[in-house]
């Protein structure tokens, strides 16, 4: 056989054995092609349909010159849309960045200037702060689109990106993606003070749909109703893409409104739900909940942060056929960790479950041993799940993964049995209402007021948000400062989700011999502050 012809015939097996995010779609319309795949407003969508319009898009984002590996940023809340170009641009081997759409324009323009996206694909509505954001930095995305989310009007710098799905080409493209290929890059505050790009391949995202869907008990005959967003990773791949995975029915919702959920759980039958705590809590206090018929609920989903123990009993009381499960994960592991299954909710309580199928997990000290059972130490992972590591930057990359192993940032105990509890936040990361919220990142932009001479941010505990950002002040010496003027910078400086719900402006800071400032008094201190 000639070179040329083994060379030919590698690339033939290649593309025979691929296992790509772009080929998911494609089998599932195979398996089940008329079956409900995805609604969302007025738009019902077969798989054979959904896979339709994604090589539509595809071919089209392909003749607009998108290429493999370059950077798509997308900054919309959830709709059908977001749906079609995610699927679409893995299939030309193009890499997804989804974009907190809470984020500032100067958040906005970070991202869009450290991934070096090629194009901008924005929902209407937030058009006007996309075009601030690119008003901040120099080369920026060369292509905008907007989506018709809400029929807001657009400048005439963005193109709608509704003419791509009607491209007429409905063949499906090949690009040469492997495994390793970076597909997906979802930005992460984590624990610095600027969020990092972590990239996502499709061998991570395969190994962790298998972790959940075997560890989560998901099948194809589900009905599930998506109502966080899919920036998220929680929602886009844990919930959704597994679902088209199986072949399950999924219905998309813009946001999470109480009443519209449970109105949709009663007409569509939906059978499996995910909800960050506070999003549970709302639900249980609508008035709808004990009005609407919720029978079909057979799986419920949480994660995000910790669920109170009362939330759970409740949950356990008042739907008593659904079972119930408790994810726990971050970005870098596409996300998902660690399984508490229903069986277990209440024996371990505030548990955050056992390593997943396709994870291990230790926890260590700061040399990398591990730690006595029921001591506490750093979570470590080691999995396929995880990511290649951070775009453009080496050093957190090798950072995180020290000694061959994944390091969290987070730090926990393992019981007798085998199974963790996250106790606290090794760099005092806050999640408020499911977001990750950096303290010090809170702080940079607090600091930057003239009249600041230091200031501490920290999270304490909220019956609604879970955590609520605080913090508290110190003027500097001669100047005077009020809590009205510095709630009004820190809405300015901040995006809203960010901006403390608690300040306090005093005399000094508790601080140790070396200077450090001790959060943890802090923390004791205003622990009670939102009990009212």
């Amino acid at each position: 056989m000639t070179t040329q012809a083994t060379d030919t015939l590698a690339a033939a097996i290649k593309r025979a054995r691929g296992q790509q995010l772009g080929d998911l779609l494609r089998r599932s319309a195979a398996r089940f092609p008329g079956k409900l795949a995805l609604a969302f407003r007025d738009h019902r969508d077969s798989f054979r349909d959904l896979d339709q319009v994604v090589n539509r898009t595809a071919n089209a984002l392909a003749a607009r010159g998108i290429a493999k590996g370059e950077r798509v940023a997308l900054l919309t809340h959830n709709n059908r849309a977001f749906v079609i170009l995610r699927f679409a641009l893995a299939r030309i081997g193009a890499v997804a960045t989804p974009i907190n759409f809470m984020l500032n324009a100067e958040d906005v323009a970070y991202i869009l200037a450290h991934s070096g996206a090629r194009a901008l694909i924005c929902e209407d509505t937030l058009c006007a702060t996309a075009e601030a954001a690119l008003a901040l930095i120099e080369g920026g995305p060369d292509l905008l689109y907007s989506i018709a989310h809400s029929g807001a009007p657009v400048s005439g710098n963005w193109n709608p990106v509704e003419p791509l799905f009607d491209h007429p080409d409905t063949s499906e493209p090949w690009v040469d993606v492997a495994a390793d290929d970076p597909i997906q890059m979802m930005y992460t505050s984590g624990t610095e003070s600027r969020p990092k790009g972590a990239m996502l391949t499709s061998g991570a995202l395969y190994a962790q749909y298998v972790t959940v869907i075997a560890d989560g008990e998901m099948r194809p005959d589900a009905i599930e109703l998506h109502c966080l967003p899919l920036f998220h990773c929680a929602q886009l791949d844990c919930f959704l893409t597994t679902d088209l995975y199986l072949g399950a029915t999924s219905i998309l919702h813009e946001g999470a409104d109480p009443a519209a959920m449970l109105a949709t759980i009663e007409r569509e039958g939906v059978t499996k739900l995910f909800c960050p705590p506070t999003v549970w809590i709302a639900l249980l206090r609508h008035p709808d909940f004990d009005r609407r018929d919720l029978s079909s609920l057979a799986q419920g989903y949480y994660g995000a942060s910790i669920m109170p123990t009362a939330v759970i009993e409740e949950l356990m009381r008042r739907l008593p056929a659904m079972r119930l499960y408790n994810f726990y994960g971050q970005t870098e592991m596409a996300p998902c960790a660690t399984i508490l299954r229903p069986e277990e909710q209440l024996t371990k309580l505030g548990s955050a479950g056992r390593p997943g199928l396709n994870v291990e997990t230790r926890v260590v000290d700061d040399e990398g041993q591990d730690v006595p059972t029921g001591e506490i130490g750093e979570i470590v992972h080691r999995s396929p799940h995880l990511i290649l590591g951070y775009y453009n930057d080496p050093e957190k990359t090798a950072e995180a993964f020290r000694r061959g192993w994944f390091h969290s940032g987070d730090l926990g105990r393992f019981d007798e049995d085998g199974y963790l509890y996250v106790v606290d936040r090794k760099k005092d990361m806050i999640k408020t209402g499911g977001e990750n919220v950096a303290s010090r990142e809170v702080e940079e932009a607090i600091f930057r007021h003239p009249k600041i001479a230091e200031v501490a941010v920290f999270g304490v505990p909220h019956p609604k948000w879970i955590e609520a950002v605080t913090a508290v002040v110190v003027p500097k010496e001669g100047e005077t400062l009020s809590v009205e003027e510095l709630d009004a910078y820190c809405r300015e400086a901040l995006s809203h989700f960010k901006t403390p719900k608690h300040l306090s402006i005093r005399d000094g800071l508790p601080k140790n011999a070396s200077g450090k400032i001790l959060k943890r008094e802090l923390r004791l201190e205003f622990a009670a502050v939102f009990d009212d």
